[in-house]
């Protein structure tokens, strides 16, 4: 039985629950069936920069960037707020992202919410904030010397649609740890999980007023605020490569540190001496959540000579995915998010049949769901890596197959791209770890292998991004470093 849940409409905005000053709203839609869920406050320009007024004033005026057992207590709390709702977060994911209740059980809520903010809260403690290094003597002064950490200051966080919450409670949870206050910009497609969370900050914590800000809008400019201001040092961005792009532009002027997990398009490489049973179907994992995610392996490279194989196994495992209705368990495979996004799709699988790709299996949308932005499980064969579909991420249930003729081929396609964030290898362990090495990705799967975890740092390469989300990288990127000497003696 659906948890019931009440949506919170409104922003937090110097720890006040605060509807826009114009009282404009917009609609949350549920993806699944078109239908206005409810609504969320609209703000405009004069509420973002309210909002970062009040988070530059509780960074400098507060204790919050060095009071570490107080920051610890916080995050503990922020825990346990969301740990007593978690069931009604879950559904509230299920309606406003239109993702698969199981994947729910999974990253799209369970797994971060274990230990997204446990695991900063423990590095608080364990941190080497203050560094002290040998004693030196330089132009006769003998001095002793240390490195000190420090908050870097505003960090305007910036959230995708497709894992929302998943993204919020990873970036957040370091920024704050980090003594960092921050201003959370959330898509306009999925606000609700941000405003729970402002709601619980305000009434669950001790975070004081300020520190902790959440600006909804339907418009994203209100969000490049957070680029343009000088108030603001620094942007945690997750989303496209585009967008990415844009942000180092816009936040050049004010020398705006940035961290930016952008796009994807991950390639599986599939050796010859791989069990192709027990392999091959696992490719039909770019379904959950109907493929909107950066990581996805979305290029499945197979030997030339076991090419044929390969393909009937992976059109048998994509042609059984059930996909459909968000709250039946048994989907793995929901809706896409929005009517722009499936025509966005629906636009690719287009270009792929012009370019020459064989459209093997699906790509249409489904005639039993005529409600609901669904897509198809789709499968292209003969692909060129030199196509569209090859070349640029989808960001929906579409699999690009390609032939490889040995090892060394396989690594010039699976690097032939302007992304490096993710793939996989299969195959025999020594081999597959050695090509793993060569595959130009900030993460990589072999055999299966899963790297998810709050300890984990995790980015890209090349135009898949700059920094890494989680792990000691992930927290360090947060921080200034100070030196500082002073006579020894």
């Amino acid at each position: 039985m659906a948890e019931k849940y009440v949506p919170e409409e409104r922003m937090l905005i110097n720890g006040e629950l605060v509807h826009a000053d114009s009282g404009k709203t917009f609609d949350n839609i549920n993806p699944a069936t078109e239908e206005v869920l409810g609504v969320v406050a609209d703000a405009g320009v004069a509420e973002m920069q309210r909002a970062i007024a009040a988070s530059r004033r509780a960074f400098d005026e507060t204790d919050w960037s060095t009071n570490h057992a107080f920051r610890k207590q916080c995050l503990i709390q922020l825990h346990e707020a969301l740990v007593a709702e978690k069931e009604e977060l879950r559904q509230e994911l299920v309606d406003e992202v239109g993702t698969p209740i199981m994947v729910t059980t999974m990253a799209q809520l369970d797994m971060p919410l274990a230990e997204s903010l446990l695991w900063p809260a423990e590095m608080i403690d364990k941190f080497p904030w203050d560094r002290q290094l040998a004693d030196a003597e330089v132009m006769g002064v003998p001095s002793r010397r240390a490195i000190w950490k420090e908050a870097m200051g505003v960090v305007g966080s910036i959230v995708p649609w497709n894992y929302p919450f998943e993204v919020t409670i990873n970036k957040i949870a370091q920024v704050l740890a980090t003594g960092n206050t921050t201003v959370l910009k959330p898509a306009p497609d999925t606000p609700w999980n941000a405003t729970r969370l402002g709601r619980l900050v305000a009434e669950k914590t001790d975070i004081p007023a300020g520190v902790f800000n959440v600006v909804t809008s339907s418009e994203h400019l209100v969000g490049e605020e957070l680029t343009l201001s000088p108030l603001v040092d620094m942007i945690s961005f997750t989303g496209s490569t585009v967008t990415g792009k844009r942000i180092m532009e816009k936040g050049a002027n004010t020398m705006k540190r940035v961290f930016l997990e952008l796009g994807g398009k991950s390639a599986a490489i599939i050796l010859d001496d791989a069990d192709f049973n027990a392999v091959v179907p696992m490719t039909s994992m770019v379904c959950m959540h109907a493929g909107q995610g950066c990581a996805m392996q979305t290029r499945i490279l197979l030997p030339r000579a076991r090419y044929d194989e390969g393909v009937e196994l992976i059109l048998a495992g994509m042609s059984m995915i059930p996909y459909g209705d968000p709250n039946d368990p048994n989907m793995i495979m929901g809706p896409l998010i929005s009517e722009k996004q499936r025509d966005r799709v629906m636009g690719y699988i287009a270009k792929g049949v012009e370019e020459g790709a064989t459209l093997a299996l699906g790509g249409n949308r489904p005639a039993q769901l005529p409600k609901g932005w669904f897509v198809e499980p789709t499968v292209f064969t003969n692909v060129d890596n030199s196509m569209t579909i090859a070349q640029e991420e989808i960001f929906g249930p579409v699999l690009a197959v390609i032939a490889y003729d040995d090892d060394e081929h396989a690594i010039r396609i699976a690097n032939d791209s302007q992304y490096g964030l993710s793939g996989g290898v299969f195959g025999s362990q020594d081999r597959a770890m050695g090509i793993a090495r060569r595959i130009r990705t900030g993460s990589i799967s072999v055999n299966g292998g899963v790297w998810y975890g709050a300890d984990m740092p995790y980015g890209g390469y090349k135009s898949s991004g700059i920094g890494r989300q989680n792990g000691i990288e992930g927290f360090e990127q947060y921080l200034e470093t100070k030196i500082v000497a002073w006579p020894a003696g």
